[in-house]
Order: structure tokens, then sequence, then C-alpha cells
């Protein structure tokens, strides 16, 4: 018989997944919206009353009640407390070493408790194409064709910084925001209100075939990698990076944007591997239950990072299918 040894961090996986279990789960689309409805704090417990001395002011020393003494025929059945809902989670594929070790990955999730502390950081975006005179939702997984013209609408639960780039067919980054077009390409936003993209305009697909990708970051701080890439000061050199110990301050304005910024796969790639792992995704369509909505029926993808922290960061990536 062979015996393989589970690494600790693969008990700590599995303890963190059970512990998480036993708390209420949410989705994405859930977490999204409790951060505009944080929950009320406890209120603090009542005192005892204090038992009233006798009236001859002799202390009377009893024995204590003995607990009611009920028949099993005539105890009335208890309830059950409902259980909390397991997060859903795919199969832990394990993976051999060369030290014949076992490897369990993390696995996927789907929900996640409330922060103890803080609010989820999440985003919210939806495709839209043009329909007649109107753009309509369509849903992530559309496949577009030659002369579809295209926007997309991103909404944030919160205060923070945006940025979206795009890599076309070309397969180089660049950015659509924060752009000149909108709020002098100042790239911090106050939450709840949707950005659509690009601004005044729609992307019109031509007739070379491919993939276009949207990639979007969403942080509380700004992302320094993004800034010092995207953002030049009026006559050259760095840009002059926001206090951070001025939280209820805005930072400084953005002077300008670099002209014909072009961004590396390299630093997309970085964040993408550096951030995905932490977050929740929900996709909602025409079939998501009415009672799951906030408001109406809708085509959009909600992405939360769950952990409250102060600075949390959400990234999202988008392939639209060009054929």
């Amino acid at each position: 018989m062979r015996y393989f040894a589970v690494p600790p961090l693969a008990f700590c996986v599995l303890a963190a997944l059970a512990q998480d279990a036993s708390q209420p789960q949410f989705t994405a689309r859930e977490l999204f919206y409790a951060a505009a409805d944080p929950a009320p704090a406890a209120k603090p417990a009542a005192p005892k009353p204090t038992p009233a001395a006798p009236k001859n002011n002799v202390a009377v020393q009893r024995p204590p009640a003995a607990p009611p003494v009920q028949s099993a025929a005539a105890a009335p059945p208890s309830t059950p407390a409902t259980p909390a809902t397991p997060r859903p989670i795919s199969p832990a594929p394990q993976t051999g070493t060369p030290d014949n070790s076992m490897v369990v990955k993390a696995a996927m999730v789907t929900t996640a408790p409330k922060p103890e502390n803080g609010t989820p950081l999440g985003l919210k975006y939806t495709i839209l194409r043009k329909s007649g005179d109107d753009m309509v939702e369509v849903p992530p997984d559309t496949v577009f064709h030659a002369g579809d013209r295209v926007q997309l609408s991103v909404q944030t639960n919160g205060p923070g910084y945006l940025y979206i780039v795009n890599r076309g067919t070309s397969g180089t980054w660049r950015p659509m925001f924060p752009s000149p077009e909108v709020a002098d390409g100042d790239n911090h936003v106050d939450g709840w209100n949707a950005k659509v993209l690009p601004a005044g305009a729609r992307m019109v697909l031509d007739n070379q075939t491919g993939t276009e990708d949207l990639f979007i970051v969403f942080s509380r701080t700004p992302e320094d990698s993004l800034e010092n890439m995207i953002y030049s000061l009026r006559g050259g050199g760095g840009m002059a990076k926001p206090a951070a110990d001025k939280a209820m301050d805005k930072p400084a304005k953005k002077l300008s944007m670099t002209a014909s910024v072009e961004i590396p796969d390299s630093a997309v790639g970085m964040l993408r591997n550096t951030y995905t792992r932490d977050l929740i995704i929900e996709k909602v369509d025409d079939k998501t239950p009415e009672d799951k909505s906030p408001s109406k029926k809708e085509n959009a993808v909600y992405v939360v990072n769950p952990s409250g922290s102060s600075d949390s960061r959400v990234v999202a990536e988008i392939k639209l299918e060009h054929r």
C-alpha cells in the first residue's frame, strides 16, 4: 500500500472552505449590491433585571429550581435550525509531484460570505449592441459580425479607480478609459453611475475576424503600473501621485494623457495572474429568476472581491468573438 503526504497548505485550503461554508453565502450580484446597504450594527443586549429583596430584609437561601419534567410523548418536537447554504465548489483536482506528495489545488467558488469588516468591491459590465435605433444588452458570449456597433457599460459599487484597456486584432493593448473625452481624463469614479464606452461613439467591427479583448481593472487605490504608463504631467515627466493618507480628498487632477499609449501584454498578464484568484463571478441573463434581479431582467456579469480590504482590486477580462 502506498501512502501520499498532503502538504499543510492543502489542509489550510480545505479548512478555510469548511469554515466559510458554515456562514451565510452570497452570490457575486448579492455582494455587489450589499455595498449599498451595509448590515446594521448589532444592538447591545438589555441588562437582566435584578430580583427585588424580601420585604423583611432577611436573606432567604433558596435551592435552585429543578427543570420541569416532560414525558417523551408530551415533549414538543424541536424545530431543526436551517443549515447555512454550503459554498458550491467544483471537485478539487490533485496532481502528483516528484516526491510522490499530492497537491490539492484551490477549488473554484461561486459564493462567499460577507466580509466581517469593510464592504465587498465589485463591478458590473454589460455589452451593448446597436439594434435599430437603440443600444440593447446582449449576452457576453454573443458572436458578433462585421458591421456590428458595440459599446461597453461598466458600473462600480463604490468609489475607486477604473482602467479599461482594449486589444484589437493587431495585438496591441491601448487604454479605452481613462479617456480625454470623459472628465478630462480623470479615472476616479464615485460608484453606482454606469459609464458607457467609448464615450460618444461605438466600436464598429470590420471585416477582419478574430477576438477583441477588453481588460478591466477596478481598485480602491491607484494602480501604479497603469498610472505611470497612461498619464504624464503637462510638459513631460511623471505623474504626481495622490497622497494615500488623505482618504477624503480627491487626488490631484490628471493633467494630460500620454499620446499613443501602448501597454505591454506582460503588464496585463501580471494583473490577471495576481488578482483573479480572490474573485467570484456571476453571469446574469434572461433566464435568471426574477426574484434574484435587483430591478429588471438583464444581461450582465458581476465580478466581486469579497474580502472587504482597503486595497481590494477587481479585474475582468472580456472577449468579443468576431466572425
